[in-house]
């Protein structure tokens, strides 16, 4: 346990930031999941607004440092590459 203020008060910074980084990871794998779900089922539609909702996803948590940006990347293409053509 920290004794000094200084430590303290970093300490409960670090637990603020960890709670809010993993609720934003925890988003995003649930809207992903969604996602790899939906194409799994084949529902082109839903897949299309859904990797929207991805994306964006990803690319907060990665412009807030809780994913790297590489990461970021990597995962939109795999999930574009998956996902089915809009007709339109």
């Amino acid at each position: 346990m920290a004794n000094i203020k200084s430590a303290e008060k970093a300490n409960r910074q670090r637990i603020k930031r960890t709670a809010r980084n993993m609720a934003q990871k925890t988003a995003m794998r649930t809207i992903i999941k969604r996602l790899r779900t939906a194409i799994g089922n084949k529902s082109a539609k839903e897949a299309q607004t859904l990797l929207k909702t991805a994306v964006s996803a990803i690319d907060s948590a990665a412009s807030k440092g809780v994913i790297k940006r590489g990461t970021a990347s990597r995962s939109i293409s795999r999930l574009r590459s998956r996902s089915p053509r809009s007709s339109s």
